[in-house]
């Protein structure tokens, strides 16, 4: 039986052309095959040109918590402020702002967060966003 001469450009030039699912199908039969996870590898290769790269633009980050550090003099306000973005009762609002350093909203877009900063920082309290 002839081996077949197949080169490495032959190949990325075969899965160029495959769908996402195609290949990631294949990559699930390869890590099957030979008893290996593509992840870690993956995972360090994206890593490393990042490090290495000087200005390299970092992923922009789309979703945002907002964490009240501190409650203020103004302690009834800011329970009132924290109910109504939230909708939790006056007992569980209460206890967030008792609790501080405590996340009130998160996972969510920057201008929703910019806003609720600012209603709680009106309202007395000190906010951060992470």
């Amino acid at each position: 039986m002839a081996k077949a001469s197949i080169t490495k450009e032959d190949v990325i030039e075969f899965v160029s052309n495959m769908s996402v699912l195609e290949l990631s199908e294949l990559v699930k039969e390869l890590e099957e095959k030979f008893g290996v996870s593509a992840a870690a590898p993956v995972a360090m290769m994206a890593a490393g040109p990042a490090e290495g790269a000087a200005g390299a633009p970092a992923e922009e980050q789309t979703e945002f918590d907002v964490i009240i550090t501190a409650c203020g003099d103004r302690k009834i306000q800011v329970i009132k402020e924290v109910r109504s973005i939230t909708g939790l009762g006056l007992k569980d609002a209460k206890a967030l702002v008792d609790e501080v350093p405590k996340p009130v909203k998160e996972g969510i877009a920057e201008d929703e967060a910019d806003k609720i900063k600012s209603q709680l920082e009106d309202a007395g309290a000190q906010v951060e966003i992470k």
